[in-house]
């Protein structure tokens, strides 16, 4: 109860402070599409007194009586300046023109200085129109693989979409769409990304100094921010690539009211491979293809109010059946749905409300069997979820943000059915796991002087996992001697905890800074895997009686600068990170052992450390511009019952990743992109030595990770041509002839993936080579690798 007047008392005497002041306020919008713009700068010339637009394009300025010039300026766009005589509380829409001829940043998208004045640490938002640019994968741009050329920011190997920040695991990342969770963010077992860039407005990447507003993860954040929709005319974009394509339709419900759009994917493997396949083989009626969908609509009622409606819809499904008699027979269908419902209110000019339902389910089976045997397996994860954040602007040294979240969880552990004729197993299904978990949050971004700016904020976690469930009561060895049963609502296991997150930053020069971060994360969901590449079987499970929430204490410390002329940005930053309460499957533990047992029986709990240094080079403007991302990193963990209770490397501990993106616009119609990317080996478990054994094979294995596969490094290239911008047009009464842009743009993207075709290992496994009976029977390890040199082709489109 103190503390809870202290912050009363701390937030009524900020706003206090001041009421002296008159506001201009109000929304920054694109001319062209209507499209709020996010993180654009509003500043008064006189004072230099600035805001920056929030998620939903909004600003304050908070100035005292008298004539301003305001500008705004943002990359790509003509400041728009104007003059006011502030007497009053002044509403200020804006409407912000693209340049025609600019210095294009080539990925990040932010002003002058911005790298050197905000307190957040480790914070990047990309440009999504520039992805097209990059080389990728079979053509398909990927917003997650994009993110993994940042430094800190791992991948998991050969093509996949899975990243994994400063040492920490694939759950602890948190990743939002349109303030959704999205739990499994890949296609085609993690080498796309469910993310059709072609849909998506803005992406924003916080690896340190996470805000209090964020909550229920330990390493990360991944805000992604759908198009809201041209409320100016109707339009359109898409593409044609090797094995997918895509349409974005978008418009008005009611012109400089409402807007929509509509965004589909769709893959043809299973179409291009059909005529490939014996219709008599073994395998004739399998094939795999995933598609999403997202669907985004919105509604000004005034210009306090504002509606918005979005979803996304995303299945993979794999089949696999033969014609001939015994041949197996298996459906594997897994996906993401998503709803969020918002509404936007601003109260007065100096608060504004967004008020967020959300709806989020993940979904997993299996279903297969040979001859009279079947086999199921099923998990998922469903979420109800609301939200309200304010943000309130009390005085021009002070933002505050303040809210609520509330998320009801429904876990469906692995589920296993089998059957043989007509004959089913005794396994029990195993309960449906519920939790509700409630935050309330508090921060402030505080300019202490001229110099300094601190960012501090607390949140106050809950966690309960409730009924209805039937718990095992196991014995030593595991063994199951009887059950107890809870009924609905009843609290099984409850967890709270307090959150402290601070950062600052202190000026030291016109374009440079040194920053400072803290931040304690509790984090209570969990993935329960049995690989390290983020197959569908992982498994999401809630904190409980033996499962504790993850604890992550991070301290991170930076120095930032900008030169020549803001051309360039510069950091270096050191960053330490204990993660307690680590979980891992059990070894030797299989995915249909779930029957029968606790969700955690078949777990086993440890921590782990993750430390290193980060350093981040980029040009931003000019003709030739892009960034090279250097990490090094040690990441440790330690289980009692893994390893002899010794530590080990984590699966993602890679001493060495380094990453160069660079871009050349030769001219308006000539874009040229190129990545470089190497990181040490995956730490991984083998064999050491084989022995022969009156006639066995037996192995004798290295510590837990002590190999390492060798080094990852790879080469693309892209080269995009677009179509003229303009054409002639001749005026059929006078005969004049004038240049128009043309309507219609199109561009063909041609890529090489792998550039000088490296073999970059996937996985090892082991065989045998000679006979015993000539003495020459030896073990060889051999290694399986993905993709040597691709090239790939993309055609787009825009009207």
């Amino acid at each position: 109860m103190r503390q809870f007047l202290a912050i009363t008392s701390l937030l009524l005497a900020i706003v206090a402070a001041g009421q002296g002041n008159l506001t201009i306020s109000g929304y920054v919008k694109d001319a062209s599409t209507g499209e709020t713009m996010i993180g654009a700068n509003v500043y008064a010339r006189e004072t230099m007194t600035g805001a920056t637009t929030n998620t939903y394009g909004y600003y304050v300025l908070n100035l005292p009586p008298g004539r301003y010039t305001v500008v705004m300026s943002y990359v790509g766009y003509e400041d728009h300046v104007q003059e006011v005589d502030l007497k009053e509380d002044l509403k200020l829409n804006i409407t912000a023109k693209v340049k025609v001829i600019t210095a294009k940043e080539f990925e990040v998208v932010g002003e002058k200085n911005k790298n050197t004045e905000g307190t957040q640490m480790g914070t990047v938002e990309l440009d999504v129109q520039k992805l097209s640019t990059l080389p990728a994968l079979l053509g398909e741009v990927d917003i997650l693989k994009t993110i993994q050329y940042l430094p800190g920011v791992q991948s998991n190997g050969e093509g996949n979409s899975g990243f994994y920040v400063r040492g920490g695991g694939p759950d602890q990342n948190l990743i939002l769409l349109d303030n959704a969770t999205v739990y499994n963010a890949s296609h085609l077992f993690g080498f796309f990304s469910v993310f059709n860039a072609d849909a998506v407005k803005n992406i924003e990447l916080i690896k340190g100094g996470m805000p209090a507003n964020y909550g229920g993860r330990t390493s990360s954040v991944l805000d992604i921010t759908m198009k809201d929709g041209n409320d100016k005319g109707f339009h359109g974009q898409g593409g044609i690539g090797l094995i997918s394509s895509r349409l974005t339709l978008e418009g008005p419900l009611v012109k400089d009211k409402g807007s929509f759009i509509l965004s589909g994917r769709r893959t043809y493997i299973d179409v291009l491979a059909k005529p490939f396949i014996n219709p008599e083989g073994a395998f004739a009626g399998s094939g795999y293809y995933f598609y999403d969908l997202n669907a985004k609509a919105n509604y000004r009622l005034s210009d306090k109010d504002r509606f918005f409606l979005s979803g996304y819809f995303g299945r993979d499904v794999f089949d696999l059946s033969g014609s001939e008699p015994g041949s197996p027979d298996f459906r594997i269908p897994w996906g993401n749905a998503t709803v969020s419902g918002r509404w936007n209110h601003v109260f007065g000019p100096k608060l504004f409300l967004n008020t967020t339902v959300i709806y989020s389910d993940y979904q997993f089976s299996f279903k297969g069997g040979q001859d009279d045997f079947t086999f199921g397996l099923s998990s998922g994860i469903k979420d109800y979820g609301l939200k309200l954040d304010f943000n309130q602007y009390p005085s021009v040294r002070h933002n505050l943000k303040y809210g609520f979240n509330y998320t009801y969880h429904i876990y469906t552990p692995s589920t296993v059915d089998v059957a043989s004729g007509d004959t089913e197993f005794a396994i029990d299904t195993p309960s449906k796991l519920r939790a509700h978990e409630l935050a309330a949050y508090v921060q402030d971004e505080y300019d202490v002087t001229d110099l300094l700016r601190v960012n501090a904020g607390v949140r106050l976690s809950y966690f309960a996992h409730v009924g209805n469930f039937r718990e095992y009561q196991l014995n030593e060895e595991g063994v199951s001697t009887g059950i107890r049963e809870y009924g609905p609502g009843d609290v099984i296991k409850a967890y709270a905890g307090l959150e402290p997150r601070l950062s600052m930053r202190y000026t030291t020069g016109p374009s440079s800074s040194v920053k400072a971060s803290f931040n304690r994360n509790l984090q209570f969901v969990h993935l329960a895997s049995f690989s390290s590449i983020g197959l569908p079987t992982d498994v999401w499970i809630p904190s409980g009686t033996n499962v504790k929430p993850q604890i992550a204490y991070q301290y991170a410390i930076g120095y930032f600068r900008n030169f020549w002329e803001d051309k360039y940005e510069a950091s270096v930053e050191v960053y330490y990170k204990d993660m307690l309460n680590q979980i891992e499957y059990k070894e030797g533990t299989q995915p249909q052992d779930g029957g029968n047992t606790n969700y955690d029986a078949l777990l086993t709990f440890g921590k782990g450390w993750s430390y290193g240094a980060e350093f981040f080079l980029k040009r931003r403007l000019g003709k030739f511009t892009g960034w090279t991302g250097y990490t090094w990193s040690k990441t440790m963990r330690r289980f009692p019952e893994v390893n002899e209770g010794r530590e080990f490397p984590s699966r993602w501990d890679r001493r060495h990743d380094l990453s160069v993106v660079a871009g050349y616009e030769l001219n308006d119609r000539w874009t040229f992109g190129a990545t470089f990317v190497y990181s040490t080996g995956q730490a991984t478990t083998l064999p050491v030595q084989r022995y022969f054994i009156e006639g066995r094979v037996v192995s004798q294995f290295s510590e837990r990770n002590g190999f390492r596969m060798a080094p990852y490094h790879r080469l693309d290239f892209a080269a995009t041509l677009k179509n003229k911008p303009t054409k002639q047009v001749r005026d059929k009464l006078t005969g004049e002839v004038s240049t128009v842009q043309r309507r219609y743009r199109s561009s063909w993207t041609f890529a090489v993936y792998n550039a000088y075709n490296r073999a970059n290992p996937y996985f090892y496994y082991f065989t045998t080579e000679g006979t015993s009976a000539a003495g020459d029977l030896r073990p060889v390890a051999k290694q399986v690798s993905l993709f040597s040199i691709l090239p790939s082709i993309t055609w787009n489109f825009r009207f």
